[in-house]
């Protein structure tokens, strides 16, 4: 459950899961999933294979009918696929194109099908690839760009008929590092304000396997598992709540102090923080409220004639909150 909710007014709840339920033969895929996604919000969607991410997010984009439950995009409950296409933007995690048309030509007919007049989706795909870092291969084929390249493209595909809610499965999938960067910059400025490319702001709801990302982007992350919502909170609440907590690691000078009573120190350690290791010349204390026993630890290390020679901190990772949440176990 969400730690911490506001209320939340119709007027600035864009997408509405209520008790969505999807079978597939005796496999309940979503089992009573509820969550919202608010106006203008980079909302994070985590789970491990088999989760019902994939099944959730097609029956929102009305590519797949609940068995049971209610789904509502921007007020209206259980919109029709056909009204859906309009008000969404998908991204999918497999690349789409057509390999023998341009980047240019591409974007226009896809602009073409949503009812834009030629002329209008030729400025539209002009403005957006300008935007993506497209505009010098405009006129190569799709065939011919690179991974990154194609990437950029499908989320042109994606805000082309600039849809109020934007659906992104796993964007960053086969970028390099320059290319995430653009492509984070591009997420983060649609949701949070209005760009010269774009007429409204965005609404983001993000898949991906990348905790990193999410952390990065989302301003909220629902973890769901076996077709259930496990939890639902911003990033950082989820690090400071969940999981083994920070990690912090002090070095010892053991060149000017003996190695002997490391034995004894860890023990009197553990009575301030219980998980204490030693690794080689480093103390390693985790907890989730680690920073506040910092002093009592350092005071108690110089007392027993031992000097410190550095000191590093590990946050608690979202990935830690996943992991701790859904298992260490692979899944196929």
């Amino acid at each position: 459950m969400e730690v911490g909710t506001r209320s939340t007014s119709k007027n600035n709840v864009v997408i509405r899961v209520s008790n969505l339920r999807k079978r597939f033969g005796q496999v309940m895929a979503v089992d009573g999933l509820s969550f919202e996604v608010r106006r203008g919000e980079i909302f994070g969607f985590l789970g491990p294979n088999g989760a019902g991410k994939t099944t959730t997010i097609n029956m929102i984009c009305g590519l797949g009918v609940p068995t049971a439950g209610e789904i509502s995009i921007l007020g209206d409950a259980n919109v029709d696929p056909g009204e859906a296409k309009y008000r969404i933007g998908i991204c999918p995690q497999e690349n789409i194109y057509w390999p023998r048309l341009s980047a240019q030509e591409q974007l226009t007919f896809m602009g073409e099908m949503y009812g834009m007049e030629r002329r209008s989706a030729q400025r539209r795909a002009r403005e957006l690839l300008e935007w993506l870092g497209l505009a010098e291969n405009a006129n190569v084929l799709a065939k011919k760009l690179s991974g990154g390249m194609k990437r950029r493209l499908n989320l042109c595909f994606a805000l082309m008929h600039d849809p109020e809610v934007l659906i992104l499965d796993e964007p960053e999938a086969g970028l390099d590092p320059q290319s995430r960067v653009m492509v984070r910059d591009t997420v983060k400025s649609l949701a949070k304000s209005l760009s010269d490319h774009e007429k409204r702001q965005k609404t983001v709801v993000l898949t991906t396997h990348n905790m990193d990302e999410a952390d990065r982007l989302a301003d909220r992350v629902a973890i769901i598992d076996h077709g259930k919502l496990l939890q639902l909170d911003t990033p950082e609440r989820l690090k400071k709540s969940i999981g083994d907590g920070d990690v912090v690691e002090i070095t010892l000078d053991l060149d000017t102090s003996s190695s002997d009573g490391l034995s004894s120190l860890v023990a009197e350690l553990s009575n301030i923080c219980p998980q204490i290791t030693l690794a080689g010349r480093a103390i390693i204390a985790r907890s989730k409220n680690v920073l506040d026993r910092v002093p009592d630890i350092t005071d108690c290390i110089k007392n027993a004639g031992f000097r410190i020679e550095g000191i590093t901190l590990r946050e608690n990772t979202l990935e830690d909150v996943f992991i701790q949440l859904t298992g260490r176990k692979l899944r196929p």
